[in-house]
């Protein structure tokens, strides 16, 4: 299959869900550095919004990305197209407090120009009791500021830890980072998800930089599947990770590459493709401290 330029002929994103029942799409965009540079607000806008029309409605962003431009940026990217979104924020540790979370969120919306949130996560464990955070997310739901909550960078001690609290059943979905290069949650908190139908999100899904990019893109094997399949390494990047049940948020600010992440969903890795993939970039063996970027 060609996954090259515009990619699918069907517009339609398959889904997967969370525990509530939510469908959540298992492609979406990021929004990291976005609205940091005003000589490129436009063409982050027009990114965004090619993306919803190619059915990338999943947008993953935070008020700690440009202390809320990049908020604000989406909140124009989705004017009037509100209800095709599934939008997720993400709360500073230190905003999370049973009030402060509260008001964090209230200040997202704004941003965002909407007056709820598909979905709210703790960015990172801090120093705030988790019990609290927790509480705090209870009631932006019974306010309907939010429809579902979760975590990101948790590990697994993490994860059983905030389970045992109240409305730790709760939490929907866990965002961390993982890609070809950074295979430590296959171990152990990859499985430990599934067991409870917790979907996983990857951020930097094909790298968290241009130095980490060129580290992937140029491993022979991942040229030598991407030119099989008439694609880019990245886009097998995508492909592998879109194969393991993962939900995937690439960040994109060109048309170019928002059209080959969509063709990447239409990509399929043979169990040849896979094999290879694992010799040049080998999973876990031993435990590893989950990777924070």
């Amino acid at each position: 299959m060609t996954a090259k330029g515009k990619g699918a002929e069907s517009n339609k994103i398959r889904t997967s869900r969370l525990p509530s029942g939510r469908p959540i799409p298992v492609l979406g965009q990021g929004t990291w550095r976005m609205g940091e540079n005003p000589e490129r607000r436009q063409t982050e806008i027009d990114a965004l919004r090619l993306g919803l029309d190619l059915g990338m409605t999943l947008i993953d962003t935070a008020e700690m990305y440009g202390e809320g431009a990049a908020e604000e940026l989406v909140g124009e990217a989705i004017a009037g197209r509100r209800a095709e979104v599934f939008l997720v924020s993400k709360v500073y540790p230190h905003n999370a407090t049973r009030r402060g979370a509260v008001k964090a969120c209230e200040r997202s919306l704004q941003r965002l120009g909407t007056d709820y949130l598909d979905l709210y996560l703790l960015h990172w464990r801090g120093s705030v009791p988790l019990a609290e955070t927790l509480e705090a997310f209870q009631s932006l739901k019974q306010m309907s500021k939010i429809r579902d909550y979760g975590v990101s960078n948790f590990d697994v001690g993490d994860m059983e830890e905030a389970f045992a609290l109240p409305g730790g059943d709760e939490i929907a979905k866990n965002e961390v980072l993982y890609n070809l290069v950074h295979r430590g949650i296959e171990l152990d908190l990859l499985q430990w998800c599934r067991e409870r139908d917790l979907p996983i999100m990857a951020y930097s899904p094909i790298g968290h930089s241009a130095r980490e990019q060129r580290k992937m893109f140029d491993r022979p094997q991942l040229k030598s599947v991407a030119t099989r399949h008439h694609a880019t390494p990245a886009q097998v990047a995508l492909a592998w990770l879109l194969q393991r049940d993962v939900i995937a948020i690439p960040k994109a600010s060109n048309p170019e590459h928002v059209r080959e992440n969509r063709a990447a969903l239409d990509l399929i890795l043979t169990k040849k493709d896979l094999e290879e993939l694992d010799r040049a970039f080998p999973p876990p063996r031993k435990k590893v401290l989950l990777e924070v970027k």
